[in-house]
């Protein structure tokens, strides 16, 4: 069976082609800067021999029906292509950022489905919209094939209601629903079920704290495989600092900016989702860059580097009162995966809690799951690669078997 996996983002299309037999990647590719004058398309193909066949050009993409069409032209391309026809793929599993408290698991698309993400537009309004666009344009490209939705928030609805709600009048739940909902749920339920199968654990009996690091940020406390708090909350604003958004802040910072700088609902908006975190601090909201500079005594890139990783060490003692005595620790996505300063300073002095690093296997990390924790550390310490898409298409192939 070959099933594709679509993540539709506001300007941008990433997406990967599986033959599911044997969970191979036939092809990848991205199609970025959507309605820009400039945008940009590329495409790989992963021949049986261990050949990668490339292709990219750059050239105006109007919308998002134009860059699925673009996409399918290059999956059947003869030169780069995977498929001879559209109907060849059998299944379309998209990534959709906010399901609210109505989806826990993949979901067959139908027009009830879509009336429901539009719904909760209010939500996630940078994200649900153009993944909704996704959908209604790929049921047009590949008509045949049956189209499932994989949500962010789903992983996190066994979260009790002690831990998603907030200390608001209870009609602003009851009504409309304000409540913490979680995102990052497909990396977070991927890496935790990686780190079951790896420590030889029976499904549902992981105790972890997942860090998922990378522009976005989220931690997630695991308790018998299950999410039982999460980081993130009604959006993806609160919790961890990340590269453009402030993380929590005290509400009143909002009132001040509202009342005394005159600022519009607008303008906040933008200035905590866009310019602040370590863009905010450092100018910069790349970590390459902020390491880079903080190896050279860069005082911002210092201070951000700091503020980052405490809020990081913050949560794992919080987590670690959540979730009781822990298995593992583990660190995921492109900052986790990739930055061995991170990871040090956000488990430096933890040894009273069990958790100690060891430098050297921190800094020379090799391919796939592995163990940085020293020897007297209590709790093992992950690092395990997230792949959202490889979770997006089993998930939706379990759904369609």
């Amino acid at each position: 069976m070959k099933l594709l996996v679509i993540n539709t983002g506001s300007s941008s299309i990433k997406y990967q082609l599986f033959e599911m037999q044997n969970k191979k990647v036939l092809s990848s590719g991205v199609v970025e800067k959507i309605g820009e004058s400039q945008g940009r398309v590329q495409h790989k193909l992963f021949s049986p021999d261990g050949d990668v066949r490339e292709k990219s050009e750059e050239k105006t993409i109007d919308d998002h029906r134009v860059g699925l069409r673009l996409i399918s032209q290059l999956l059947q391309d003869e030169e780069v292509g995977a498929i001879s026809d559209p109907d060849e793929i059998e299944v379309v599993g998209h990534r959709v950022v906010h399901g609210g408290d109505r989806f826990s698991e993949a979901t067959l698309i139908s027009d009830e489905v879509k009336a429901a993400i539009e719904k909760f537009i209010p939500l996630a309004p940078l994200h649900n919209p153009p993944n909704l666009e996704g959908v209604s344009v790929a049921e047009e490209v590949f008509p045949q094939a049956r189209q499932i939705a994989v949500f962010d928030t789903a992983f996190h609805q066994t979260m009790p209601p002690h831990a998603y709600r907030y200390a608001i009048p209870d009609h602003l739940y009851q009504d409309h629903h304000l409540r913490a909902y979680g995102m990052h749920g497909t990396s977070h339920r991927y890496v935790s079920e990686q780190a079951e199968h790896y420590l030889g654990l029976e499904v549902g009996q992981l105790n972890a704290i997942s860090i998922h690091l990378g522009n976005g940020c989220s931690m997630t406390a695991i308790r018998q495989g299950k999410s039982v708090d999460t980081s993130m909350g009604l959006s993806p604003l609160p919790g961890l600092m990340m590269g453009t958004r402030s993380g929590d802040i005290d509400p009143a910072v909002i009132f001040y900016l509202a009342n005394r700088l005159e600022m519009s609902v607008k303008e906040i908006d933008q200035l905590l989702n866009k310019q602040s975190g370590l863009k905010g601090i450092a100018g910069d909201n790349d970590m390459r860059s902020i390491v880079s500079r903080y190896e050279q005594g860069d005082e911002q890139a210092t201070l951000a580097l700091e503020m980052y990783c405490y809020r990081i060490k913050k949560y794992i003692g919080a987590y670690l009162a959540v979730t009781g005595n822990i298995h593992a620790l583990i660190f995921t996505a492109g900052v986790g995966e990739n930055s061995a300063l991170v990871r040090e300073k956000a488990c430096q002095d933890l040894e009273q809690l069990g958790i100690s690093l060891n430098p050297g296997k921190n800094r020379q990390l090799k391919h796939g799951i592995q163990e940085i924790q020293g020897e007297k550390s209590r709790i093992k310490i992950l690092v395990i690669p997230t792949n959202e898409e490889l979770s997006i298409a089993e998930q939706a192939y379990q759904l369609v078997q």
